[in-house]
């Protein structure tokens, strides 16, 4: 089933629970097509939470998701995944088209790649920035690029919803701001949601910041850059207060702050 012109991902009055310790409350929010959502929160607010349950791996004790018009596990295949660290052998012989085609494995018959696969997994390296890098060894390349590999693995597949847990969380600074720019690329096509714990990211890129810490509140950038950001030592430390109940510090800025005697 088609999201058509509703929402791309549709949350209303969700709660989860670990072991009977409440984790999200009483959380409800919609995300348009094409927007670019940056997930931010305290540790243990939440966010890796809401992933899981977005991409079906958990279920909600009490309320709805729907997710491109359908359930969380029936879209499943629709829905593209980056988690943080990405576990992989190192020694394991797999180029970087190998791992692209390893996107369309639900579409493959018998797992085995025809004519489409492979031009499917060749667009995707170029919608990345990655073309010609097909024969490289995944093990030899860079944070950077590897994560680019994984999102091409994901386009490969035909998402048409993106899902990252820290995108740039191994990656160097430079790398970093590429990806970002190709997360703002990729949004002309598709949706984009990425927990992220740079709030700097959040100014420069997203169309969105969906505040997590136990419940939840979306908000246009635009709606939140005047009246909810505070900005402190230079500009290099940024907070979000959403409500009463979130409060979330750039901890890169402790890297980039001026230091004081005493």
């Amino acid at each position: 089933m088609s999201a058509g012109c509703g929402p791309v991902i549709d949350v209303r009055d969700v709660c989860f629970a670990y072991n009977g310790q409440e984790v999200l409350h009483n959380v409800t929010f919609s995300v348009a097509p094409r927007a670019l959502v940056a997930v931010v929160g305290p540790n243990g607010g939440g966010k890796t939470t809401l992933l899981k349950l977005l991409l079906g791996e958990h279920a909600p004790r009490y309320g709805t998701i729907r997710v491109l018009g359908a359930a969380p596990a029936a879209a499943r295949t629709r829905v593209g995944y980056v988690p943080q660290a990405a576990p992989f052998d190192p020694s394991f012989p797999v180029s970087v088209s190998e791992a692209v085609l390893m996107g369309r494995v639900a579409k493959s018959r018998f797992g085995h790649y025809g004519r489409a696969d492979h031009a499917a997994a060749g667009l995707a390296l170029e919608r990345v920035g990655l073309s010609g890098f097909g024969r490289r060894s995944f093990a030899e390349l860079s944070g950077g690029e590897r994560q680019r590999v994984l999102i091409a693995q994901a386009l490969a597949g035909g998402s048409e919803l993106l899902l990252l847990d820290e995108p740039v969380a191994n990656v160097d600074p430079e790398h970093a701001s590429r990806l970002y720019e190709l997360f703002k690329a990729l949004t002309q096509e598709i949706t984009v949601m990425m927990v992220s714990h740079n709030l700097s990211v959040v100014t420069g890129h997203a169309t969105h910041v969906l505040c997590i810490n136990g419940t939840a509140g979306l908000h246009a950038l635009g709606e939140v850059a005047s009246s909810t950001f505070t900005e402190a030592f230079g500009g290099s430390l940024a907070a979000i207060r959403h409500g009463a109940d979130c409060h979330v510090l750039d901890p890169t800025a402790a890297m980039h702050a001026p230091h004081h005697g005493g």
